[in-house]
């Protein structure tokens, strides 16, 4: 009925960004807050930001001011902005959303993740 879908991830050198994708298919009414959730190799996985349906921000004290959230409501899809990439950053990235279906039902939607990798 609906997916997630999450795209952008790479292997890239300290310091330099990445913009990761989360497009949003399927009888979509509406999405609430778009959140994107990390987990590297041996760790739990971890909330790195959030941004709600007003445009409105949250971001994990390990990210804030590196990193940076935007979503186009119309196309239902959500970008994550990252600059200054550390190796601390390397983790599978994951998209997160409540989405309203047209038929009004709420979904929590996850999508499949996308790989960055920090590293010299």
């Amino acid at each position: 009925q609906v997916q997630l879908v999450e795209s952008g991830g790479a292997l890239v050198q300290p310091g330099e960004s990445l913009r990761l994708s989360c497009a949003a298919s399927g009888n979509i009414l509406s999405i609430y807050a778009m959140n994107w959730y990390r987990q590297a190799p041996g760790k739990q996985r971890e909330l790195v930001a959030v941004i709600t349906s007003d445009g409105s921000t949250n971001y994990a004290n390990s990210v804030k001011g590196r990193f940076t959230l935007s979503r186009d409501n119309a196309a239902n899809t959500g970008y994550l902005q990252m600059n200054s990439l550390k190796p601390d950053d390397t983790a599978v990235y994951y998209c997160n959303a409540d989405i309203i279906l047209v038929t009004r039902e709420v979904l929590d939607t996850w999508g499949q993740g996308t790989q960055v990798t920090v590293s010299s």
